[in-house]
């Protein structure tokens, strides 16, 4: 874990340590140049949100883990930002799912790839080497370390393109991205969402702007920030998610996450001035 000098009592601490680890992986090469200002803009909405997981984040966290623990071939998507700031509760959730990770950015570079794939597997390394999350109790026939082993992380070779995509950000594998049934895109850009939804596949979004086009095309949106909702899909996958809701209705989630919004909002306008 990064460290960062600003004391832990620092009521925005969380939020200085993400910022740290995305400084420490644009140092390592693995983020691109407009990684950070990404980050920066969801951050503007995160206060928004009140830093906070909504109850209507809680429950599209809790149906994406339903579809997720449903697919017959489930991948997690991965990106530099999620590399950075996620990859642990990740690769714990693939364990739990038995499901590939797969990194497929935007502006893929050969340089950007190797920082990435290492860094994936150092993480997948030191998650295998730690204590089982609380709650899991495996198969009987697999130790922790086994399943996390398991895990597949692709990336470096690609045999497929998403249809729809040109050039390099097309590029995927076909046993990860193209193959897949249910797929989880935590922090994608709009189009390559689109031609993933366009392929059929059951796109699982994490965006803290309801109003994106990421957002938007998503079969289930989770308007929250990613290293909380990485920590509530782990815990909602041990304990056991729900069957699917059928009748999930996304447009209702996105308003819902908006009124959220409005409503912090209105509470801070209505707050005595100092």
């Amino acid at each position: 874990m990064v460290g960062h000098e600003a004391d832990s009592s620092h009521p925005r601490y969380a939020s200085l340590l993400r910022r740290a680890m995305l400084e420490d992986a644009s140092a390592k090469g693995m983020l691109a140049a407009s990684a950070l200002i990404a980050h920066g803009r969801g951050e503007a909405f995160d206060y928004l949100l009140g830093e906070v997981t909504t109850a209507t984040a809680l429950e599209a966290t809790t149906e994406a883990a339903a579809r997720l623990s449903e697919a017959v071939r489930p991948v997690i998507s991965i990106n530099g930002n999620v590399a950075a700031l996620a990859a642990d509760d990740l690769i714990r959730c693939s364990a739990l799912l038995d499901c590939p990770l797969e990194i497929n950015i935007f502006y893929r570079t050969p340089e950007r790839m190797t920082a990435l794939l290492e860094h994936m597997s150092e993480r997948k390394a030191a998650v295998a080497d730690s204590p089982a999350p609380i709650g899991w109790e495996g198969d009987g026939e697999q130790s922790w370390a086994e399943a996390v082993n398991d895990v597949s992380i692709l990336g470096d070779e690609p045999n497929a393109t998403i249809p729809g995509l040109e050039g390099p950000r097309a590029k995927c594998h076909r046993e990860g991205i193209l193959d897949s049934d249910v797929i989880l895109v935590p922090l994608e850009d709009g189009d390559r969402c689109e031609a993933l939804v366009a392929m059929g596949k059951d796109v699982l979004v994490v965006d803290l702007n309801p109003l994106s086009r990421s957002a938007k095309m998503g079969n289930v949106t989770i308007v929250d920030e990613l290293t909380r909702f990485s920590a509530n899909l782990l815990a909602t996958l041990i304990t056991g998610a729900p069957s699917v809701n059928q009748e999930w209705d996304n447009l209702a989630n996105l308003k819902s996450s908006l009124d959220e919004i409005y409503k912090n909002i209105s509470r801070t306008d209505s707050s005595p001035e100092s």
